[in-house]
């Protein structure tokens, strides 16, 4: 790990143990006694070669090669480095995945994993991946909800960001550096432990990484107050396909837009972010009324989607649906459970719900005030009493197998409708949907300021969920139809001409690319979901900045013409 002025610590490593465990001794000749920190080019290679020996492939040899005459020092390169051989890479690669739809036998498995620990590491990666032909995924978090960052169709290498994870708070500017592999809940950490006063607009899980939240856009409850996360970055550091470490002034004005919103993955890895913090009040409140089928939920739901975009910027809602046991055996009912966040006392935000929506019938006693990270812990579901350290943890609170997909509505649905969709949520036992609340902050920032489009005109974003504990391609077709027959119910009511997804809620269903001579073709069906008309913007650029497509996934920006 690393020390204050950042020199390596040794660790135990990967390749080492792989000799030590008598790994193809007989290509070695015989087993060698040599020191960690201190061994000839020929004797380093000689060990990459040993533990590459199952793959017969030249380009990931070449690859090594290219990295030990890196600057990259051998000791630090063997510390980083995991093949499948290495006793720890089921470890290294399982400890991100957060589907477990994309962790079995049946998904291919990166060939190479890399976990720089120092930024200077990922230039060497990346140049020597170019130049020996390999595919680079890049992973932070590991949210990816269809694993794009750690998954392929093809032979791969993946560059895990975890250890590249400081946050650098100065609460006199009122700005953070924040490196991609911090998760949201370590930079809410440390904000914290700064000032009481201080926070940043982005997601309710703690697990998320900030280089995907960001790069994608990032929402949450403050959205109405502040807007999205990258609304608040003012600067970041990438590698490009050049292995250069550019800043906000190397990279120019269009790439900067780029990243914010339109996925880092597509233009480079991203290194770090430069964030503005918000103020927040003290003290914010918040409320959770739950309200079944019986108790009117559908009208209430009716009446919620004229005001929910209309409060006070201040309080941002979200209606929860979801099905819960009803009175008889195996039978499921529908509730709809009202959330909140408001930025101030609860005598106000009962005062404004009252007279904006008397229809929930919401109550002081309803209403629980508290500092403004205690909220971070109410929105991830954590029990009260949860100390603060809890958020420096990346271990995920459920760690199954999930199907989602995302919507825009920019009409009031009907009545009739909803209770259709009330309906199949309760008849199905396990779809969940989450209705988010827009306007606000959000219907003042033009769709073409950042690469993210989806701004005003939009009531709420629905997402939909469904998880699922068995395993097996069966089960698992059966459970992503069951999702999909509500998203095509759906249809009439959502958006249209195009029919809006958020890029953070990656759907493979509305459209993939081979990122072959047909990638721009194929990448216009979901780039025009994601990113509406902001979408030729974003293949200019990725035209312009990486020509030969060298950063590139089954939903990534391709150029309007490949060089590869």
């Amino acid at each position: 790990m690393l020390s204050n002025n950042n020199k390596v610590v040794f660790l135990a490593t990967p390749l080492f143990r792989e000799l030590e465990t008598g790994i193809e001794e007989e290509m070695c000749n015989q087993k060698q006694t040599m020191s960690t920190l201190a061994f000839s080019m020929l004797q380093f290679l000689l060990l990459i070669i040993c533990s590459l020996n199952s793959f017969s492939f030249a380009d990931e040899r070449l690859f090594f090669q290219c990295l030990s005459t890196s600057k990259i020092q051998r000791y630090q390169l063997a510390n980083i480095t995991y093949t499948p051989k290495s006793p720890n890479f089921p470890f290294v690669l399982d400890a991100y995945i957060r589907n477990s739809r994309f962790n079995t036998s049946r998904n291919i498995k990166p060939t190479i994993i890399l976990t720089p620990w120092l930024e200077n590491h990922v230039q060497p990666i990346v140049t020597c991946a170019k130049k020996a032909g390999l595919h680079l995924k890049i992973r932070s978090g590991g949210h990816d909800y269809e694993g794009l960052s750690y998954t392929s169709k093809t032979p791969f290498v993946m560059l895990d960001m975890q250890n590249l994870r400081s946050i650098d708070i100065n609460i006199d500017q009122n700005t953070a550096w924040v490196q991609a592999g911090a998760t949201l809940g370590e930079l809410y950490y440390r904000i914290w432990r700064e000032s009481k006063v201080h926070a940043f607009p982005a997601g309710v899980c703690p697990t998320v990484g900030v280089g995907g939240h960001l790069s994608g856009g990032g929402y949450g409850t403050m959205i109405r107050k502040y807007g999205l996360s990258v609304d608040h970055v003012i600067d970041a550091r990438i590698v490009d396909a050049k292995g250069r470490i550019l800043d906000r002034k190397g990279m120019g004005e269009d790439v900067f837009w780029a990243i914010r919103g339109g996925g880092g993955a597509s233009f480079g890895v991203i290194l770090a972010y430069k964030i503005n913090l918000v103020p927040v009040p003290p003290l914010v409140t918040v409320f959770n009324v739950p309200k079944t089928l019986e108790e009117n939920a559908t009208d209430i739901l009716y009446r919620w989607q004229y005001v929910a975009d209309k409060l006070d910027n201040n309080l941002f809602t979200r209606a929860f649906l979801h099905p819960v046991p009803g009175k008889k055996a195996r039978e499921f009912t529908a509730r709809a459970s009202f959330i909140a966040l408001f930025l101030g006392d609860a005598n106000k935000l009962v005062s404004i719900m009252n007279e904006n929506f008397p229809e929930l019938g919401l109550k002081k006693e309803d209403c629980k005030e508290m500092p403004w990270i205690k909220s971070v812990f109410f929105w991830a579901e954590f029990p009260d009493g949860t100390p603060e350290t809890t958020l420096l943890s990346r271990k995920p609170v459920v760690s199954s197998a999930f199907k989602m997909k995302s919507d825009y509505v920019k009409t009031p649905i009907p009545r009739d409708a909803l209770r259709g969709m009330f309906d199949i949520v309760a008849k199905s036992g396990t779809l969940q949907m989450m209705l988010n609340a827009y306007g606000g902050k959000m219907s003042e920032i033009p769709a073409s300021a950042t690469a993210f489009p989806h701004r005003a005109g939009n009531i709420y974003k629905i997402q939909y969920l469904l998880y699922w504990n068995e395993s097996g391609p069966a089960v698992e077709k059966q459970n992503i139809d069951v999702i999909r027959n509500l998203h095509n119910y759906m249809t009439p009511y959502v958006s249209k001409n195009p029919r809006e997804s958020f890029l953070n809620y990656r759907d493979i269903d509305i459209g993939s690319s081979d990122n072959g001579p047909n990638a721009y073709i194929q990448a216009r069906v979901y780039g025009r979901k994601y990113f509406k008309d902001n979408f030729d913007r974003l293949v200019k650029v990725k035209t312009e900045f990486d020509p030969e497509n060298f950063f590139r996934n089954e939903q990534s920006i391709p150029p309007l013409i490949s060089k590869q």
